[in-house]
């Protein structure tokens, strides 16, 4: 999928650099040069790079470098990249010389490529290298070489080339002062993209890999060949391949990095190397963490990357800034909305010149101030607010539980009745999707969209609060302790966390119209708004190392950590939990056996009853961040 968007979001900008940029790009042409040239790492493997360099030699000026494993193209020195466009133009503007470079293996770079390669806090020799050291070597030649250089050089990369940003922090060169990863991917197996707590997402991993993981023998500017998927309904597509083993079938045994995630299903020493936190300790270079509250694909990555740093590495300058968008959103020209979602201003626009554009600013030119007001500077949604903190999560939040009760409410007392559940089948032939409608690809918008179509499924259950009398802020991680008990000897848990509108509710005409000519979109009236969900399989319940199947029939302790929240709900409002234990094709199906998943044959799978529990002596609750 993200190749797919990588090669949409190309020609979009060539076509706006074409049409929409033509003053920048003459500016850019009349005031720049580009250069290319391959850059000898200390194992004597060669990068491609792009250098474009200001004509102005009366100052020194300062870098800015992304590594890329998605391509620095258009590739010939009388070609400007369209990948500049956009707010990042306004760098050319501030005379940055403005470098990009294929990574080790992919496109025009020697080598080989290494996904999400270790980090090697301890090399012997120079044959030893990793994503760090080859950012050390990139950096000193690049100070040693490019003309008129003020020998201060900054990194930044969303998503894949985040984690690239987060590998050249830990480089320890002088010359890096300031560094930004941005969603950037930290753990495939706790949170980002591919698994969370450890199921396989297998439509992003799919369709990513599909394509992405395709071998490159030598050398290339022609990208691989798009997977041609036989229908355009990916639940359809899902559903009817069946079992992880019937996909990966499609793969021909040739996507390396897909046999990796299928052959390791555990938390073992293969994904503890790849978790990128281990290299978060004696951070030298000044640190802006972004994500974004709704970001489909490494919503996980930016929250908790920030707090290894701050942990890890508590001298280092670092701040965090979390916005209300989907992935990249901060880098776009719209922030004002994500689907039905509506944030009063242009949230993008904010942050690209209230923080990102002045932190490198101030840290590689000198110029202005520093623009951190605070620790932390986190968009809540619904209220539509920027706050600023002294730390992440805030020091004045409480967590407070709130517990399911009988009949679907949900209120913070402790239920005081004796036995008392609620009960569904799980049935994988019959899985609850991850949105309403159908979809070729996985949608940014689910991270938001009215959850109601789940609310009539016989397999969700629903709990809902009063009528908040009072705004209810949340701000941090929410954990889920669930009192569960199923027929079978494994099962996936999915708790959501909804806003509900009121019944008479419309957004502000300020909010704009959109779809259906009602302000902020479709009627909002009762609407039941996603703001975080995450997935937990039963089976890792005590250990993501050493899983152990349920006894059926025995009630159990299932807990989890979702992401952090901000949100707030709203006076009027309600607060709902829904509970379900497929969410497809998001994340693979569970056989609800005790099996590999990834070696299960489709006639493996069966249905689950599955029992939450909600008496005083087996109270399930959601864990609130609280602010007071």
């Amino acid at each position: 999928m993200r190749y797919l968007l990588l090669t949409w979001m190309i020609g979009c900008s060539s076509l706006l650099f074409a049409q929409g940029n033509s003053q920048d790009s003459a500016w850019i042409r009349d005031n720049y040069y580009k250069v290319e040239r391959y850059i000898t790492m200390r194992d004597g493997v060669r990068l491609f790079t792009s250098m474009y360099i200001p004509k102005d030699s009366s100052e020194p000026h300062p870098i800015l470098l992304k590594r890329t494993p998605y391509s620095c193209a258009p590739y010939g020195e009388d070609k400007l990249a369209a990948a500049w466009l956009g707010y990042q133009r306004y760098y050319f503007r501030e005379g940055y010389i403005m470098v990009t470079q294929d990574v080790r293996g992919r496109w025009m770079s020697e080598g080989e490529f290494v996904d999400i390669r270790p980090f090697n806090k301890e090399k012997q020799d120079n044959t030893q290298v990793d994503e760090a050291s080859d950012t050390y070597d990139a950096i000193d030649w690049l100070v040693k070489n490019l003309p008129h250089n003020n020998a201060r050089v900054g990194v930044l990369g969303t998503s894949y080339p985040g984690f690239y940003a987060s590998m050249a922090a830990a480089c320890g060169h002088p010359s890096l002062k300031a560094v930004s990863p941005q969603a950037p991917v930290t753990d495939w197996f706790m949170g980002d993209d591919f698994h969370h707590n450890g199921v396989l997402f297998e439509m992003d991993a799919w369709d990513f890999y599909s394509d992405f993981g395709k071998p490159r023998p030598a050398p290339t500017t022609i990208g691989p060949a798009e997977f041609n998927f036989y229908t355009q309904d990916n639940y359809k597509f899902y559903l009817q391949t069946g079992s992880l083993k019937h996909l990966y079938s499609y793969s021909g045994d040739s996507l390396a990095f897909l046999r990796d995630m299928y052959a390791h299903p555990n938390l073992d020493e293969f994904w503890k190397a790849r978790n990128a936190r281990v290299a978060m300790y004696h951070i030298k270079p000044a640190m802006l963490v972004v994500g974004g509250l709704f970001d489909a694909e490494d919503c996980f990555g930016a929250w908790n990357l920030f707090k290894a740093i701050r942990q890890q590495s508590p001298q280092t300058n670092a701040r965090l800034v979390m916005g209300p968008w989907y992935h990249g959103q901060w880098g776009s020209n719209d922030g004002t909305h994500l689907g039905n979602a509506h944030f009063g201003s242009n949230t993008s626009f904010w942050y690209q010149n209230h923080l990102e554009i002045p932190f490198f600013n101030y840290f590689l030119k000198g110029k202005g101030a520093d623009p951190s007001q605070a620790t932390a500077t986190v968009f809540f949604s619904s209220e539509n607010n920027w706050k600023n903190f002294g730390q992440w999560p805030p020091a004045q939040k409480q967590d407070i539980p709130v517990y399911l009760l009988a009949g679907g409410a949900l209120g913070f007392e402790i239920p005081a009745v004796g036995h008392s559940y609620s009960e569904y089948i799980s049935d994988p032939a019959h899985p609850v999707p991850y949105s309403e409608g159908v979809h070729t690809q996985r949608t940014r918008e689910y991270m938001t969209d009215d959850q109601r179509f789940a609310s009539w499924r016989t397999d969700v259950l629903s709990f809902q609060t009063d009528t908040l009398d009072a705004d209810l802020t949340l701000a941090g991680p929410v954990v889920a302790d669930l009192k569960v008990a199923i027929s079978t000897t494994d099962a996936d848990f999915v708790v959501k966390i909804i806003d509900v509108f009121p019944d008479n509710f419309q957004y502000p005409e300020s909010a704009g119209t959109g779809a259906g000519g009602q302000p902020g979109g479709p009627l909002m009236g009762g609407y039941e708004m996603l703001v975080r969900g995450e997935i937990m399989r039963g089976r890792f319940r005590r250990s993501f190392e050493k899983p152990e199947p349920f006894k059926p029939g025995k009630t159990e302790t299932v807990g989890f950590t979702l992401p952090d929240v901000a949100h707030t709900f709203c006076k009027g409002h309600r607060l709902m939990i829904q509970i379900q234990s497929s969410w497809f094709p998001l994340a693979s199906m569970n056989p609800q056996k005790w099996v590999d998943v990834y070696q299960a044959d489709n006639s493996d799978f069966q249905k689950s009853t599955i029992r939450i529990f909600h008496d005083h002596d087996n109270a399930s609750s959601i864990i609130l961040p609280v602010l007071k």
